[in-house]
Order: structure tokens, then sequence, then C-alpha cells
């Protein structure tokens, strides 16, 4: 692993940071902060459409923000053709799930302990209508997806294994790489939500070996809320008929009947904010900028301090799981309910978050867990936040 971001470093990316200079933020997870950069990119579309009309500011602006496309596909080890923007991480993932094909009675789907519940909410849905039925694949004894124990629940039933790469509720990193191997060598659909990953840590769709997968620009990215990335692989695209169509995702032909389009962009819409692009793209072009290699050092530097500060707390318990761990740090403290603890910080200005069951039901009721706090870290996160973010705590605990 390549070198932390230094001091100084980290200090100029906080400069060109405007929220830095007004909160303590420990809610990367939830939503970073964008750079004044990403900002701007925003407001010179906003501008355009001002001065030429929403439209005509969407032709001329084309190339960039269809470069939001190019540097995805870059950040993910992609072709272009095989990126979809999205509005959002779950609107990107319930795109590509929607537009599978119809499912039949016994058809079985096989995910992972940490799945989110949005995606739960989407297949169990669509599973009881067709009498389908969804399984949860054993965790190892770290707490990761087992993916010895999924090739052995395999049969010629199982249309789908899905995989919350880092599950939302904690800082445990499941081992994507591996579950794809499984998938590819039977032949079994593969969709990964990448939520918390993209932008957090290198992520090459070829070594995973996933058919989809979805990102949120909002996160670890630092783009604009109301964006997402979706990687759809070229020879999987076949596969998908969208659930909803429009003239930029199937325009009619000659003959009156609706064209798919052969790319990814199929799970498009043609109503999206260009501004957003705009934004979205900058905020790729910062984040190759720096090096995700870089960007997941300094964020698991600064996760490992924390970690370690937390444990030493009277009466708080560290919840993280996983041999490899992410940014995003979970705890409990006694006494206290997640979400007291969440407005006690935020009455000193120190913001994180806190999730109960809805998040991530299949793993918050194996652990025994009814809700969680949530401080997640960013390469942004100096040691002044952290030792704020640290006294707010012990205060709390005494």
């Amino acid at each position: 692993m390549p070198a932390p971001l230094t001091p100084d470093a980290v200090h100029a990316l906080r400069a060109r940071t405007p929220g830095t200079q007004s909160s303590v933020h420990f809610n990367h997870a939830g939503s970073s902060l964008p750079s004044s950069g990403t900002l701007d990119a925003i407001y010179a579309h906003l501008q355009r459409e001002a001065a030429l009309g929403p439209m005509e500011a969407g032709v001329a602006a084309r190339a960039l923000t269809e470069n939001a496309r190019t540097l995805a596909a870059r950040l993910l080890n992609a072709q272009p053709e095989e990126i979809a923007l999205t509005t959002g991480n779950s609107p990107g993932w319930g795109a590509a799930f929607a537009a599978l094909a119809p499912w039949r009675p016994g058809d079985r789907i096989l995910v992972g302990r940490h799945e989110w519940g949005g995606n739960l909410a989407a297949m169990r849905l669509r599973a009881e209508r067709a009498g389908a039925v969804l399984e949860t694949i054993p965790s190892d004894d770290s707490g990761c997806v087992d993916a010895e124990a999924l090739a052995g629940m395999l049969d010629d039933r199982v249309r789908l294994i899905a995989l919350t790469w880092l599950p939302a509720n904690g800082g445990l990193i499941n081992p994507a790489a591996a579950v794809g191997l499984v998938a590819r060598r039977h032949g079994v659909p593969y969709f990964v939500d990448a939520a918390q990953a993209v932008g957090q840590l290198p992520v090459d769709v070829a070594e995973i070996g996933c058919d989809v997968l979805s990102g949120a620009g909002r996160k670890a990215l630092r783009g604009p809320r109301g964006t997402g990335l979706l990687y759809v692989r070229r020879d999987f695209l076949d596969q998908l008929t969208p659930a909803f169509v429009d003239t930029h995702s199937a325009p009619l032909g000659a003959d009156g009947q609706p064209q798919l389009r052969p790319d990814a962009a199929r799970l498009e819409s043609a109503e999206n904010s260009l501004a957003l692009r705009c934004g979205l793209a900058n905020a790729l072009q910062e984040a190759l900028d720096i090096g995700l290699e870089v960007i997941r050092a300094t964020i698991d530097a600064r996760a490992r301090t924390l970690r370690a500060e937390l444990a030493a707390i009277p009466g708080l318990t560290v919840l993280d799981q996983g041999r490899e761990q992410s940014g995003l740090v979970s705890f409990n403290l006694a006494g206290h309910e997640a979400p007291a603890v969440q407005r006690a910080l935020a009455a000193q200005g120190i913001t994180i978050g806190s999730n109960g069951v809805p998040y991530t039901p299949l793993d918050m009721q194996a652990r025994g867990l009814t809700q969680i706090a949530r401080a997640s870290v960013s390469y942004l996160t100096s040691d002044a936040e952290l030792a704020r973010l640290l006294d707010g705590l012990r205060q709390l605990a005494r």
C-alpha cells in the first residue's frame, strides 16, 4: 500500500473544501463534502442554462457532461459504453435488478448477510410475487461473507448472487473478488452494491468478476447528491430489459418499434441534471488525480487511529468486524441510544451518523443489534477533527 497523503497535502485539499471550515464532519459514509471545484462546475452549468436555456446549454456542454462517463469507466477499469450515469446508488442498482428476466417459482436469490435494506426490499417484493426465495449466504468467523459456503449453496435454481461490498453498519469489507470467482465459475449473475466502496477503494470490475456494480456520487467520491454510477458488463447487457424506457433509452425506429440502446445507457433516463453531472465529472477527476491507492491508504490510517482511540473509552464498544476494514467506524456507547449520541455531538458541531435495523436488517438481527453510531472518516479528516470527536465521546462516557 502506498504512503498516505502528507499533512500538507491534506491541508491543501481541505483549503479547497468549504465545508471543512464550518463543520467537523464524520458522516462521509452518508454524504461527504464537495470541493470548491465541484461546486464551481455545477454553478457554471447552471449559469449556462440561465444564459442559453437549459436545452441549449445541454447541447453546448455535451462533451463536458459525457466526460463523467469516461472518467467513471477509468475509475472502475471498464469501458464507457458499460457505464450508465444514474441519480444515485439505489436507482442504479434497482434499475438493473428490475431489468432482469421475470422470476419463476423456485428461483433462488443468494445475498450476503450485510445486504442493504433497500436492495432487500426490491428483491423480496419481486421474489414473493413470483414464488422465488431469498436466502442468506453464511458468514465466516470474521463476519465476512464466506465464499466457500456460497459455492456449496449453488444449484441450477440460483438466478442471482447479490453482495453489498462495504456494509452501511460497520467497517467490514467483504471479499467481493472471491465471491466473483464463485459466480463466474458457475455462470450465475452477480450484482455488487459498491455505494461505500466507490471513491474509497480501488475498484476493478474485471478483478471482481461482477456483471453489475452500482456506486454513489455523494459518498467517498465527494460528488453531488443525486448522482451515481452503474457498471454493466458488456456481455451481460442483453440480459437486461429495462422496466422503464423513453426516447433516450429506447428511441422508436423507422418501423415505430423501440430500439433499446446497445450500451449501458439503456438504463438511463432522458431527464437528468446536467449541472450535477458536471459536478460528478469534476469529483471523479479529483479522485483519479489523487489516486485511489493513496486515498485508500489515507482513509485506512485515519480509521485505524480512530478505532484504537475509541476502544480505550470506558463503556464504548467498537462493533466493526472483518479481516480488512473501511473508513466507516461503528460503535455503541453504554447507557446512550445511538441517535442520542448523534444529537449530543451535533450540539458540539460534530456530525456523525446512526443506523437502525432497516439499513442492514439481516446483519443487525444476526448480531443482536438494534442500532449503531457511525463515524466515517475521509482523506480530508484532520488530527484536530479526530481530537474533537474523541473529546466529545469521552465527555459523554463520563
